[in-house]
């Protein structure tokens, strides 16, 4: 074996490393769960299940290192670094800002990718300027790096939080809202169940999405993204995008991290 992979292998040989990675003998991989995929977010298949990207990720991970999986679902990528203290998951994925930072540590990047904003049919806003005006209603999930973004680039706006993206979705359904504020793939793959409605192309925010780890994991990080190296590097994370709908978006770079 010879690379990454080399890499990988190293710490998969490595007894200690294996239990700094997953403690309980299970690998405990924090996703999560919403209407719209994209590299962070799932969406659940007719039985339920959690399916998309990260997913594909959790499942190979647990593969190359000979561990059983359990997922475990949040309502968002900031429910999930909510919950970074609890010691309810061993890594997850989640876009990169200072505010996490704070809370968790980042490894390898799987996705770069931006923000964008959702208009609804007949919308007056034309550019990104527009959104930055008195009276306009931004929505998004709370507690998100995407938030935060839309808040900091449009002070004047009024931005309002919703606990889930099922419930900023109904807000922006319901003319309650004049944007949406989500990841540009999420958005896109949104559109078609949303007639008349288009995106902002101008995007108000950047980040990559990487594997984390609640602070003093450091081996955990090491090891995951050991393995998220060789997922690039084999093609793995390039079938996942393209299986899910993401031909367009590009893989992260070999040892970008978040």
């Amino acid at each position: 074996m010879t690379g990454i992979w080399s890499e990988a292998a190293q710490w998969l040989s490595d007894s200690s490393a294996l239990k700094a990675l997953a403690p309980t003998g299970r690998l405990r991989v924090g996703v999560a769960v919403g209407k719209a995929r994209s590299a962070v977010w799932t969406c659940r298949d007719a039985a339920g299940r959690p399916q998309g990207v990260t997913v594909d990720i959790a499942r190979r991970m647990a593969e190359m290192a000979e561990l059983p999986l359990d997922l475990v679902e949040h309502d968002s990528s900031g429910a999930i670094i909510a919950a970074a203290a609890s010691g309810t998951w061993d890594v997850a994925f989640a876009p990169v800002d200072d505010e996490r930072r704070a809370v968790v540590d980042f490894g390898a990047a799987h996705y770069l990718g931006e923000s964008v904003h959702l208009l609804p049919e007949g919308s007056a806003i034309r550019a990104l300027a527009d959104v930055n005006r008195a009276g306009v209603r931004i929505v998004g999930v709370e507690n998100t790096a995407t938030l935060r973004s839309a808040r900091r680039t449009a002070p004047l706006a009024t931005a309002s939080g919703a606990a889930t993206l099922d419930e900023a979705l109904s807000l922006f359904r319901s003319g309650e809202a004049d944007t949406l504020a989500l990841g540009r793939e999420s958005l896109m793959s949104l559109l078609p169940a949303l007639p008349g409605a288009r995106l902002l192309d101008e995007p108000f925010h950047f980040a990559a999405t990487a594997v984390a780890a609640p602070k003093g994991r450091g081996a955990a990080i090491e090891i995951a993204s050991a393995l998220i190296e060789d997922m690039k590097a084999d093609g793995v994370l390039r079938s996942s995008f393209d299986r899910w709908g993401m031909a367009e978006a590009a893989v992260a770079p070999a040892g970008a991290r978040g």
